[in-house]
């Protein structure tokens, strides 16, 4: 994950000549890689896991004055989504996704504050999105943002009846009354509505009254119609709320371009699991680095460094930081001019 490597032919390659730095690391004969792929297959991916999430909750901790993508929000802001991970059919038959395919997806609960994953799950590709809501408990006082993917009303009233906020974009076959509309207010805002729901199915399962509002995004000039079930916050706010749902993206692409969660050191379904543990580790590892030392660089930037000082045995902390080098070319030789 630090060192960028591929496969386990490149690991055992790369520290076939460490031998002095792996005694030092209590390895006390050579690695092979039918070892690692023997650890891969047997050793419980649980064990990542649970270490895995307890790094995420000292990162959390070191992550409570990032902003969010709302500064004038204090409560905790969650992003919900997947991103789904293709894999070769015949190499894993038993992540069968659709005919000729094969895929996992990472449903992750993404806090905004760092950003920083709360809640994990990796299943095959045929597990659908608005499924995995069931899996979250929901808090109270706390923002949900999700994609139009994940409306589905009796999830959403569960998210309502928790005491939680939840921001996602409707659907263009939604079917509403207009109870009344208020003012437009905000660059952008075309309309801010309350409804509700008309089709007895729907308004079996989301009773109450929900907050439709028009935006129209002053720099692309894309048309957005969201629904809300917070009638407080500024009609702006809630289109900004649900822009701050990008970080989610963003996120996972960090994941696949950084520590390599495309490609697979093991077959079976506990080595898949450990890799993508592995890497979450790696990005609170990079997370609680960067806060405890106050790092204003990225953390691609903090992975580069590391991934290169992996055996040197110096302080982290000096990794980071900057010297002055001092151009020779002014200073006082201490030997004598030899001239011609």
């Amino acid at each position: 994950m630090l060192t960028f490597r591929e496969s386990l032919r490149e690991i055992e390659d790369c520290l076939r000549p460490r031998h002095q730095q792996l005694y030092h690391l209590g390895f006390r004969g050579s690695i092979a890689r039918s070892t690692l792929a023997d650890a891969n297959a047997t050793r419980d991916y649980r064990i990542f896991e649970e270490f895995a999430v307890l790094l995420i909750a000292q990162a959390r901790k070191l992550s409570t004055s990032e902003p969010s993508g709302v500064d004038e929000l204090e409560a905790t802001i969650y992003a919900i989504d997947s991103t789904t991970i293709d894999l070769c059919l015949s190499i894993f038959p038993w992540a069968k996704f659709r005919t000729n395919k094969a895929a996992v997806k990472l449903h992750t609960l993404l806090a905004l504050r760092g950003p920083l994953p709360v809640l994990v799950e990796v299943t095959d590709g045929k597990v659908h999105d608005v499924n995995w809501l069931d899996s979250i408990r929901f808090e109270p006082g706390c923002f949900y943002l999700l994609d139009r993917g994940y409306v589905d009303f009796s999830r959403l009233g569960a998210i309502h009846r928790a005491g939680a906020y939840f921001v996602t974009r409707a659907k263009s076959n939604m079917r509403f009354y207009r109870c009344h509309s208020q003012a437009p207010q905000g660059d952008g805002v075309i309309a801010d509505q309350v409804i509700q729901l008309t089709v007895p199915r729907s308004k079996q399962a989301y009773p109450e009254r929900l907050r439709r509002i028009v935006y129209r995004d002053p720099g692309t000039g894309k048309l957005l119609v969201f629904i809300t079930n917070n009638f407080a916050l500024p009609a702006l706010t809630i289109a900004l709320l649900y822009k701050a749902r990008w970080d989610i993206e963003l996120f996972f692409k960090w994941l696949k371009m950084n520590v390599r969660v495309k490609s697979f050191f093991g077959r079976e379904p506990n080595a898949v699991k450990i890799q993508i543990w592995c890497a979450l580790a790696v990005h609170a590892l990079l997370v609680i680095i960067r806060s405890r030392l106050r790092l204003k660089s990225t953390l691609h930037s903090v992975l580069a460094v590391l991934s290169v000082s992996i055996f040197e045995q110096v302080a982290i902390n000096e990794l980071f930081t900057t010297i002055e080098l001092t151009d020779s070319i002014h200073d006082t030789p201490n030997q004598l001019l030899i001239t011609f």
